[in-house]
């Protein structure tokens, strides 16, 4: 009777879970299994079966590719300053915007705009402001704060190309990372710095021992979601640098997925490039979630 009575428990939540169960597998796990298959493969997309199977020569010639190695570090470069950054800007204009003053609310909506900004929009933008001879960047560095003698070409240097697409990254994020340590502040109880203040403690000491600790889980969370949206970074990539400009120096792991897939037509090598990002992704993951649950014990 008693697992009757569960399984009669357990029937509703399936049949209203099965329509999910059934998009998922169709839209998600399918797809992903099949181009796990074909990373396998010489895909032929025309004929495909006619297509040769390879093992992991797919994988071996991406880790033996110098463009892709250079992906590698052009995608951890963006990650690291883009997390580092947005983490402490983010923290900073919390404790600014958790603070009582005039026109609070207009203020977090204004640096929440930025983030709900069309990546295509902005990232056009970006390229027009950065342009070598035209560009807004170079006019106020030039013109008005005369600070270089010259102008800049900033798309010709495959560093100097990284520049704009992080500013952009770090623009469109601050404020998310602000909302989520502002949801993070609020949720400390005002009791804690009440009793800190009679205690004698200053404002940075109240930020060292209560409001940094009792941040860790809403730290850890936004350094795992930020992190994961770094290595996935690629409109800026294929719009600022047009796919890899100059000679496939500026590619993160995605672009260059992209254009080995739908540029090359190599559909094996392509899906061989997005598994090696995802084991990455996911052996990253599974650290940070192991770290935040050391924290929360």
């Amino acid at each position: 009777m008693s697992a009757k009575r569960r399984y009669s428990d357990l029937l509703p939540a399936l049949i209203f879970l099965l329509p999910g169960l059934i998009l998922f597998v169709l839209f998600f796990l399918g797809p992903m299994l099949y181009s796990l298959r074909i990373s396998f493969f010489e895909w032929k997309i025309v004929h495909p079966d006619q297509s040769v199977f390879v093992g992991f020569g797919n994988y071996q010639r991406a880790l033996a590719n110098p463009v892709f190695q250079r992906a590698i570090l052009n995608t951890l470069a963006y990650t690291v300053i883009t997390v580092c950054v947005k983490m402490v800007l983010g923290f900073g204009v919390a404790l600014l915007l958790n603070q009582n003053f005039p026109g609070r609310t207009f203020f977090r909506v204004a640096y929440y705009l930025p983030v709900i900004t069309s990546w295509v929009i902005v990232s056009l933008l970006f390229e027009y402001m950065f342009n070598g001879q035209a560009g807004l960047v170079n006019y106020i560095l030039k013109d008005i704060l005369r600070v270089i003698p010259k102008d800049v070409l900033w798309f010709a240097d495959p560093i100097l190309t990284l520049v704009p697409i992080i500013l952009l990254d770090i623009w469109k994020g601050i404020g998310w990372a602000a909302i989520i340590f502002l949801a993070g502040l609020q949720a400390i109880p005002a009791e804690l710095y009440e009793a800190a203040r009679v205690d004698g403690a200053n404002s940075a000491a109240q930020l060292r021992y209560i409001t940094w600790p009792l941040l860790g889980p809403t730290i850890l969370f936004l350094v795992v979601v930020l992190v994961i949206g770094g290595l996935n970074a690629y409109v800026p990539f294929q719009l600022i640098t047009h796919g890899g400009d100059p000679m496939d120096l500026t590619h993160s792991v995605l672009t260059l997925m992209y254009e080995a897939t739908f540029g090359r037509i190599d559909f094996g090598y392509g899906a061989a490039i997005s598994y090696l990002l995802t084991v990455f992704v996911f052996f990253v993951s599974l650290i940070e979630l192991r770290l935040m649950k050391q924290q929360a014990a």
